[in-house]
């Protein structure tokens, strides 16, 4: 959970160090005062978007730090799977610069922002106001019932299967078009494979008959130093070689090896000289030999095969290497077009088999939506019940619909909030705050399907008040006994029953406003709620009223 949080130059806080409990924290504090600032330097932490003009004026940069303790075992899985040490501790965090960089860390290492937003994820499940809205979008409706009922091992493999479907139907499409279009541009690779497969040209081909053109240019040249090596070796009539020379030699140190016996080893060093040279003479000799040819013909030919290569260069505007593999592509291409009635077969074979698949993984969510959705409408109701909501209807309607990435079924949340009125879409009926506790009781639900240590609600208790807002602080406070809650509230009722009550707070200078967030004693959790509850933190009566609703709850 999230144990500790760090703040510098984040807009209107300077610096600020905050500790929270591991059960229910709140935050209360005059609009304006920052509480916003706050939730937005959790939601760095947490990967969100960051602007440069969150960084307080005259800064360089604004960081955000959090300290996790109790680190659960997947997320340590999931660090080392990433490359980061892994302790009980962990922390996040993020520098966002005036020119607008944002650097991310975990636990003092460079990571990127979707490293360090898929951690956070795991750790923290945050609920704004703008949650609200999304709950009435079909597509979040349906996700809510999703992970009720456990399907994302289920939806992840459909998925798989509807991607293959999906790209079976393109490829259906692709070979299916037998336009004129098609037909010319068969007839023009046919051409272009045509010409190119005369050449039989070989990848590194350019380079090679380079080469030998040079070597061919220079043949007299290479004939007389080649002739002249074996002259110098073999001699001729009139005067002796390197090699008679040598054997002479020979003979000249064999006859003083019974005189010096140590001569033996310079015979032999000589005799394996003579070996070698004789092996140089004969190479040398092939090759006077080789190019005895007649070399203008040879050169007349590779020079016509280097014009051949340079012109269908700048044909096709590609180098050779480059222009067989693409000479590849249109083989393949052309093979496509000409056998489109195989092809499309094999597909459509292909597709029959994958729809049935995906048919059946499709029904089976829809099995599995419909015998949760009951339950879930259910537990649902229960809890709007005790959330000041006792007329409530609610039900998941799920109709089929098209076939789409999420299954075939099109889910929607329906209520009737009072008796007798008929079931109706939630964007028709829900107020403002009907949806903060609609959204209050999903998210207690779901609580259960998941093991995320903390949970942060910005403003839970939009648009209700009275006893409903006492309903909406008993059940943040029952949440609160399993995990660890962070909660901004405006209300009394809620930051009365928290066990730890963070005051935020805003002054100012001649020159700069600060903002400063402190941990409440009971005296200063009475002034404040007198303030929420009146305006005046010095009324009698409103303090009376914040001593009577702290006295009430008993942790």
């Amino acid at each position: 959970m999230l144990r500790e949080l760090s703040i510098e130059n984040l807009a209107v806080i300077e610096k600020a160090s905050i500790t929270f409990g591991d059960k229910m924290n709140v935050f209360t504090g005059e609009t304006g005062a920052g509480k916003s600032i706050l939730i937005g330097g959790i939601n760095a932490i947490l990967g969100g978007r960051v602007s440069k003009d969150i960084v307080r004026f005259g800064a360089e940069k604004a960081v955000v730090a959090g300290l996790f303790d109790d680190v659960p075992e997947r997320v340590r899985a999931k660090l080392t799977e990433y490359g980061f040490d892994t302790e009980e501790e962990l922390l996040l965090q993020r520098e966002i610069t005036i020119d607008g960089k944002s650097i991310a860390r975990i636990n003092g290492r460079t990571a990127t922002v979707g490293v360090l937003k898929e951690i956070a994820g795991e750790l923290i499940n945050i609920h704004g106001q703008h949650d609200n809205q999304l709950l009435m979008n079909a597509d979040k409706q349906r996700e809510i019932l999703d992970n009720y009922a456990g399907l994302g091992e289920l939806l992840g493999e459909y998925r798989t299967v509807f991607r293959d479907f999906s790209a079976i139907s393109r490829k259906i499409k692709e070979v299916s078009d037998t336009s004129k279009q098609q037909l010319e541009r068969a007839d023009i690779l046919t051409e272009r494979l045509t010409e190119l497969d005369e050449y039989k040209f070989s990848p590194d081909e350019e380079d090679t008959v380079s080469k030998k053109i040079d070597e061919l240019r220079n043949v007299e040249y290479v004939e007389d130093n080649l002739y002249g090596a074996v002259q110098s070796i073999s001699g001729d009539d009139e005067e002796n070689g390197a090699y008679t020379l040598l054997q002479r030699a020979r003979g000249n140190i064999a006859s003083l090896c019974e005189i010096i016996p140590e001569f033996g080893e310079l015979e032999k060093r000589v005799s394996d000289i003579l070996v070698e040279l004789d092996d140089i003479r004969a190479e040398v000799a092939s090759r006077l030999d080789g190019d005895s040819e007649d070399a203008s013909k040879l050169l007349s030919k590779c020079e016509e095969r280097l014009s051949d290569i340079l012109r269908m260069k700048r044909k096709y505007r590609m180098d050779l290497p480059e222009l067989l593999e693409t000479a590849e592509e249109w083989r393949q291409e052309l093979y496509t077009i000409n056998n489109s009635d195989d092809i499309l077969e094999k597909l459509s074979e292909e597709k029959r088999e994958t729809g049935e698949k995906l048919k059946k993984l499709a029904s089976e969510l829809t099995q599995k939506r419909k015998a949760a959705a009951e339950q879930l409408a259910a537990r649902i109701s229960e809890e709007l019940t005790f959330l000041d909501m006792p007329d409530i209807r609610l039900v998941f309607d799920i109709t089929q619909d098209k076939v789409t990435s999420n299954g075939m079924d099109a889910v929607e949340m329906l209520i009737s909030v009072n008796k007798g009125e008929e079931l109706k879409a939630m964007s028709k009926i829900a107020s403002g705050g009907e949806l903060s506790r609609i959204m209050l009781a999903i998210k207690t639900v779901l609580a259960d399907t998941d093991d995320i240590a903390t949970m942060i609600f910005d403003e839970i208790d939009t648009g209700i008040s009275g006893r409903a807002a006492q309903k909406v602080g008993t059940k943040l406070y029952e949440v609160g006994r399993k995990r660890q809650i962070l909660c901004v509230t405006h209300l009394a009722q809620i930051a009365a029953i928290a066990d730890t009550h963070l005051l935020i707070s805003k002054s100012s200078d001649e020159n700069r406003t600060y903002t400063d967030i402190r941990s409440l004693d009971f005296e200063g959790r009475k002034k404040e709620i007198a303030r929420i509850i009146s305006g005046d933190e010095n009324s009698e009566i409103s303090l009376e009223n914040a001593e009577e609703l702290l006295n009430r709850i008993s942790h």
